[in-house]
């Protein structure tokens, strides 16, 4: 070997060293800086522990009283629309019509009500009186009398047979809808003190509707069938016993007050928990509780609603001649209650789900690592084929973050001003969320590292 080749050696050496130890040197600077920031992050906290307890036990109380609030905004929001709106009223009330225990209670009105205006006694006195100027013998004058109370049992029979093909035909469904329309906004001038002709509620809380129509059918459908005494009958003033229950005198007393509350207070109480999120020192973490809250809250609403059904009914019990229609209609008036109560529920543990994975537990990050080194592999086989997002990609790699807050934001939005939420779109709009925020992650492509502010570059 030459002595210039040899110096040649000997110089190329301290240049590499030269150059690694800069770039060791840079290293070391890098981390004293993250060492500093936290170091600075942890004296900042360790300084200020009594304003991360008061955060903390603010978001408690606020998640707190938002998960207590909640099962009244719930019920009073109900109470609300089916105070004030006439269509939910009609949808709720709607389908009482096919309900067999319903129509036979109606049915068994709707007689009660033609036989009250039908004298048989004085039909069967007037043929006796017939007879016996005629001169009649006797013995058949007598035996007409004795036909009164089996032909008061086969009027019955035939009103009531009548009655119950009255009740199950489509004339009736639409009396019936027509009926509880009107009958509504009557009942909207009886909470408002300003009284009604077709609905009452009277001073023990009986809500009721006018069968006028109902009679009108009914004395018709008996004049096609041969029974012509029925068309010649007066109007029939009968009535039928919607609810029973002296809380809706307190609710007529106090229209205006239990309007408010529906609608405020369920925005009051979303505030609250909202507040609490926000006032917590881990965010995700007290949003994980919320939506847990708000889950309990509705299970609570759930069994009180199972209770109240009860005591409702046992308060009627001797008081009503059908307490299965009582039962029937109360089930049924309570059914976008129970359904209102459901999609909480379901918001709320959609809600947990989604901030527990996206938290900071053990078990949250192994699965987002396991997702994000599918979603890696799958994007390198697919630029492996020449298929490829370009700068589109990149873009969104650089702002997958505000993409998923605005992807999140919008689904928020669909289901808070969905005029009648349910449990199924609420999880229908989770899972497209979810597919979304999972199509822009394996869209997106990671940031070059020269683009990259936590990387320094290289020498």
């Amino acid at each position: 070997m030459s002595d210039e080749s040899a110096g040649a050696g000997k110089g190329a050496a301290p240049s590499d060293a030269i150059a690694r130890l800069a770039e060791l040197e840079r290293e070391n600077a890098r981390l004293r800086r993250r060492l500093d920031e936290v170091q600075a992050t942890f004296d900042d906290t360790s300084a200020r522990p009594a304003r991360h307890r008061g955060r903390a036990a603010a978001a408690v109380v606020l998640i707190t009283l938002g998960a207590l609030l909640a099962p009244a905004g719930v019920v009073a929001a109900w109470a609300e629309r089916t105070l004030t709106d006439t269509d939910r009223y009609v949808a709720t009330v709607a389908p009482l019509a096919d309900d067999p225990t319903v129509q036979s209670a109606v049915s068994g009105r709707l007689t009660e009500a033609v036989m009250s205006r039908i004298d048989v006694g004085a039909v069967v006195d007037g043929v006796a009186a017939g007879l016996a100027g005629r001169d009649v013998p006797p013995r058949v004058t007598n035996g007409v009398a004795a036909l009164e109370a089996p032909l008061t049992s086969g009027i019955e029979s035939f009103v009531r047979r009548t009655a119950d093909g009255v009740v199950r035909s489509d004339q009736f469904e639409s009396a019936w809808d027509q009926a509880n329309r009107v009958a509504h906004e009557q009942f909207v001038a009886v909470m408002r003190g300003e009284g009604g002709d077709i609905v009452q509620v009277g001073e023990e809380g009986q809500l009721t509707i006018q069968l006028a129509p109902m009679t009108d059918l009914l004395k018709q459908r008996l004049g096609e069938r041969g029974f012509g005494l029925a068309t010649r009958l007066p109007t029939i003033d009968a009535s039928f016993t919607i609810v029973e229950s002296t809380q809706l005198v307190e609710i007529r007393n106090r229209y205006a007050q239990v309007v408010a509350l529906g609608t405020w207070l369920p925005w009051i109480a979303l505030g609250l928990l909202a507040a609490g999120v926000l006032a917590a020192t881990h965010r995700l973490r007290a949003l994980v509780a919320a939506g847990l809250a708000l889950v309990a809250a509705m299970l609570v609403l759930a069994v009180a609603l199972a209770i109240t059904r009860g005591l409702y009914l046992d308060a009627l019990s001797g008081q009503v001649a059908r307490l299965d229609a009582a039962e029937a209609v109360f089930d049924q008036l309570v059914t976008f209650l129970r359904g209102t109560l459901r999609t909480v529920g379901v918001l709320g543990l959609v809600v947990a789900l989604a901030a527990y994975l996206g938290g900071s537990s053990a078990s949250a990050r192994s699965l987002r690592a396991a997702i994000g080194k599918g979603m890696g592999r799958t994007r390198d086989w697919a630029e492996g084929q020449g298929v490829t997002t370009g700068p589109a990609g990149v873009w969104l790699g650089e702002h997958r973050g505000v993409v998923r807050t605005a992807v999140i934001a919008l689904a928020a939005l669909v289901v808070l001003l969905a005029p009648n939420p349910t449990p199924g779109l609420v999880v229908g709009v989770a899972i497209g969320a979810g597919l979304v925020i999972t199509l822009i992650e394996l869209l997106a492509r990671p940031v070059p590292a020269a683009r990259d502010p936590g990387r320094e570059p290289v020498a």
